[in-house]
C-alpha cells in the first residue's frame, strides 16, 4: 500500500511516494521552464498526469491514497469540464488593486482576502472580465488539479479556501463573500485531507493506476512543507526557502494583521501563525546559477556580520513583514567582489526572516523557540548558520524538506491529521 504526493510549486512539480511507515519510496519531478500565461494550465495537466503515470506499475497498482498541494492564491476560472476559460492567475499576481480595495471595505476587518494577491481579489478580478456566463466555477490550483483526478469538482480545502475569504470561526464562505462573488462559483471548503472520490474510472484505466484510490483535500505548498518538518510542539516554526520566504509557526494564539501581510491558518486546535515575503531563491537566481551561489557561499565567513543592508526583491511589491505593493528593491551599492554581494543578501533575506518571527510574537503568537528548514535554501550550510546567529535559537535543515513529501503524509493521515480532542465533533 502506497501514499502519493504530489507539489506543484513555482518553477515544477515534485512527487513523492510514501509506504506506510512514511519511508520515501519514489520521487520524482518535472521542471516547467520559463512559461507563456496560455501555457500554464497545460503544462500543470501534461505534469500531473506524467508523474503519475511514470511510477513504476507495482506502485500505481497499489496505489491507496492522493493529495496534492498548489501556490496559495494561484486561481483558476474554468467551465463544468474544468477547462480553464483565462490563463491562471499566480499567486504573487497584483492586478486586482480596485477589487482588493472592494473587499477591504466590505469584508471582516483584517481578513487576508483583502490583500490584492489574494484569491477573492483573483475571483472578483475574473468575473468582471468573463462576465456572468464566462465561467461556472472559480478554483485554487489545488482544487483543480484534484479535480482533474476524480472528475468531479468545487471542493477545496481550508487552507486554500483562507484568501478566497474562509470564516475561521465558522469554517465556511460568510455572507459577505456571497455578496461579493456567490458562493455558488466557488468550491465548498472542507478539511485538509479529507477523503472526496476515488481517481475517475477512465482516468485510472489511463494512468494505469489502482482503480480504488482515493483523492484527498490538498492544502497549500507551504504548510505541505510545515508537515513534512514533521514538528508539534507550539513555537515550533518551519521557514521555506524556495522562490519565496515563507514563515509558518505553529501558535496556540491566532493573530491577524493585514497591514503587515499575518495571517493563521487553521491547524486542528491551534493555529499556523504566518506570512510570506517576496524575497527569497528567486532574488538569487537573478544573480548567479546554483554552482555559482555553492562556490561563492564557500568563500563567506558565516560568523561575521555583512555591513551591507539589502532589501531583496525580485521587483517591486512586498507582503510580509509588510504588506506594500509600492514597495522597491533595493540591491545597491554592489561590490565588485560577488562573494560579498551574496553575502549582504543572504544576510539580509535573514534580517527579513528575524523580523517576521519578531513581529509574529509582538501580534500575540506564540514565540518561536526553533526553527525547521524546508526548501533549496535548507541546502546551504552559510545561509543557516546566518540565520542561526541572527535569531539566536536552533535552527536545523528538516529531515524532510520537500512539500511532496508533507502532501504524502496528508494522503496518508486524511484528516486525522487535524482533528484533536478539541477539535473533534466541533470543525470537522
Amino acid at each position: 500500500m502506497y501514499f502519493l504526493g504530489i507539489d506543484f510549486g513555482t518553477s515544477g512539480a515534485r512527487s513523492c511516494v510514501i509506504d506506510a511507515d512514511g519511508m520515501i519510496v519514489a520521487e520524482d519531478k518535472r521542471d516547467f521552464g520559463t512559461l507563456e500565461d496560455y501555457e500554464r494550465a497545460g503544462i500543470w495537466r501534461e505534469a500531473l498526469w506524467d508523474l503519475v503515470a511514470s511510477l513504476p506499475p507495482a506502485i500505481r497498482s497499489q496505489l491507496s491514497d492522493i493529495a496534492l498541494d498548489g501556490t496559495s492564491g494561484t486561481v483558476l476560472a474554468c467551465d463544468e469540464e474544468l477547462s480553464p476559460r483565462h490563463p491562471p492567475l499566480l499567486y504573487n499576481d497584483d492586478r486586482a488593486v480596485d477589487e482588493a480595495a472592494l473587499i477591504a471595505k466590505t469584508a471582516t476587518p483584517g481578513h487576508p482576502a483583502a490583500a490584492v494577491t489574494s484569491g477573492l481579489a483573483k475571483v472578483l478580478w475574473l468575473k468582471k472580465r468573463l462576465g456572468l456566463t464566462g465561467a461556472r466555477l472559480y478554483l485554487n490550483q489545488a482544487d483543480w488539479l484534484s479535480g482533474l483526478l476524480t472528475g468531479r469538482v468545487g471542493m477545496t480545502d481550508y487552507h486554500n479556501a483562507l484568501k478566497m475569504g474562509l470564516d475561521l470561526d465558522e469554517l465556511k464562505w460568510p455572507a459577505w463573500v456571497d455578496y461579493l462573488a456567490d458562493v455558488g462559483t466557488l468550491p465548498v471548503p472542507v478539511a485538509p485531507g479529507l477523503r472526496l472520490a476515488t481517481v475517475a474510472r477512465p482516468r485510472a484505466r489511463y494512468l494505469g493506476v489502482n482503480p480504488g484510490c482515493m483523492v484527498h483535500a490538498g492544502t497549500t505548498d507551504s504548510i505541505a512543507a510545515f508537515l513534512a518538518a514533521g514538528v508539534s510542539q507550539s513555537g515550533d516554526a518551519v521557514t521555506s526557502l524556495g522562490s519565496t520566504l515563507v514563515l509558518k509557526l505553529l501558535s496556540d494564539s491566532r493573530v491577524e494583521s493585514a497591514g503587515h501581510g499575518v495571517y493563521s491558518h487553521w491547524f486542528g486546535d491551534r493555529w499556523l501563525a504566518g506570512g510570506a515575503s517576496n524575497s527569497g531563491g528567486a532574488v538569487l537566481r537573478q544573480f548567479f546559477d546554483d554552482r555559482t551561489l555553492a562556490a561563492l557561499s564557500e568563500r563567506i565567513d558565516p560568523a561575521v556580520a555583512s555591513p551591507l543592508d539589502y532589501l531583496p526583491l525580485a521587483k517591486a511589491g512586498e507582503r510580509f513583514p509588510v504588506n506594500d505593493p509600492g514597495l522597491s528593491p533595493r540591491l545597491t551599492p554592489r561590490p565588485a567582489d560577488d562573494a560579498e554581494f551574496l553575502h549582504g543578501l543572504l544576510e539580509s533575506l535573514a534580517r527579513i526572516e528575524v523580523c517576521g518571527y519578531g513581529l509574529l510574537k509582538e501580534l500575540g503568537a506564540t514565540p518561536v523557540r526553533r526553527v525547521e528548514t524546508a526548501g533549496g535554501g535548507a541546502q546551504n550550510p552559510v545561509w543557516m548558520h546566518i540565520r542561526r546567529r541572527l535569531l539566536g535559537i536552533p535552527v536545523a535543515r528538516a529531515a524532510h524538506t520537500e512539500a511532496a513529501y508533507g502532501a504524502a503524509l496528508l494522503a496518508r493521515d486524511g484528516s486525522h491529521r487535524f482533528v484533536s480532542p478539541a477539535t473533534r465533533g466541533h470543525r470537522l
